[in-house]
């Protein structure tokens, strides 16, 4: 199945959880915070402004960014889990 994001949409899949510490203990699986990294697999065309001119997004397909820990929704598409954001829920891209 395909989604295609619209407007300042766009579709992020989740870095994996932490299963250990920086020190080596295993973390239980209730006690694992929501990811806020993840890498952009789909963007939307941007929204639209009042001049009816659209707006480009910050980010595009394969960009890795922060994002906030509430923000979005959860979809799982072919038995993966991603997150639909808008695109302001996003705060930064990662470069190396």
């Amino acid at each position: 199945m395909k989604l295609k994001p619209l407007a300042d949409r766009v579709l992020v899949k989740p870095a994996p959880k932490e299963e250990r510490t920086s020190s080596g203990l295993y973390i239980s699986s209730g006690a694992q915070e929501k990811p806020q990294r993840g890498t952009v697999v789909a963007a939307g065309p941007g929204k639209l402004n009042e001049d009816g001119e659209r707006i480009a997004l910050d980010v595009k397909v394969g960009d890795e960014v922060y994002y906030g820990k509430f923000g979005g929704n959860e979809v799982k598409l072919d038995g993966e889990d991603f997150l639909l954001l808008r695109a302001d829920d996003i705060y930064a891209i990662i470069e190396d």
